[in-house]
This record gives structure tokens, sequence and C-alpha cells, in this order.
């Protein structure tokens, strides 16, 4: 029969190896469409397509899984936006229902348009800092991207 050792390893921020992630950082270069390791090459190829590597640094984007989250994230984000505005509209001034819908449809669509990116940038990055779904130091064998 095997014993095992007596020495216990204590895992903290300070004994793990590898790169140090700032969250923050990577979120917002994620944001702006760079790539949240160096901040220069650009994470996107296409609207919402990413780029398999970044054009600077190498840091390959293929493990990103950001999958839904952007979409449910812009969303909320815009719905807590437009709604109050449309309750406040509605409740100082009531205007006809042609004038709202002529006002909030395109409002609720161009918001959508223009943070779906960013957040999607937000998302990649956040799962870069945080070392998930193969962002890690050391990466599963054998299991081929998706």
């Amino acid at each position: 029969m095997e014993t095992v050792g007596s020495a216990s390893t204590v895992w903290t921020r300070e004994t793990a190896t590898g790169e140090k992630r700032d969250l923050w950082s990577a979120m917002k270069r994620g944001f702006r469409g760079r790539c949240p390791r160096c901040g220069e090459g650009k994470l996107f190829r296409a609207f919402l397509k990413t780029a398999n590597n970044c054009s600077v640094c190498d840091l390959d984007f293929t493990p990103h899984r950001a999958d839904d989250l952007p979409a449910y994230l812009v969303i909320v984000i815009v719905g807590h936006i437009v709604v109050p505005i449309a309750l406040w509209i509605e409740t100082n001034y009531s205007p006809a229902v042609w004038l709202q819908l002529a006002i909030y449809l395109p409002l609720t669509f161009v918001m959508s348009l223009a943070l779906l990116q960013p957040v999607k940038g937000t998302v990649v990055g956040l799962q870069w800092a945080l070392k998930m779904h193969g962002f890690d130091d050391n990466p599963p064998r054998g299991v081929p991207p998706v």
C-alpha cells in the first residue's frame, strides 16, 4: 500500500506561476477591441468574429467561449437605459404610440449594435484574465478547439 507524502502545498496568489493578468486592464482592452494581453493587436477580424491570434503578441484567441453572454449583457444594459427613459416620457408627456415606436425602436437597435462588439471584447478579456476556457497556462492536452 502506498502512502501519501505529508508535505502539502498551499496555493496562494503569490505561489501561482505564470504571467500576472490584471482583470480591469484586460477588460478595458477588450472593450476597445484590442488584445487583452498587449493592448495593441486587433481582437476582431469582422464585426463579431474574433481573430485567430493577436498580430503583435501572438496570443491565441481560439479558446474563448463568449457564446451568448455578450448578447444577454447588452439586453440588460440597453433595457436599463431605454425603459426608464420610456417610462419617464410616457408619464410626463404621453406622446402618441407611433411617435414612441419611431423613437424607441431605432434607439434600442442602434444602442444594441453599438454595444455588442465592445461587450464581447470585454467578455473575452475577462476570460483571458481569469484563465478561463483554454486561456490558462496549462491547457488540457488532446482536446481540440471547437
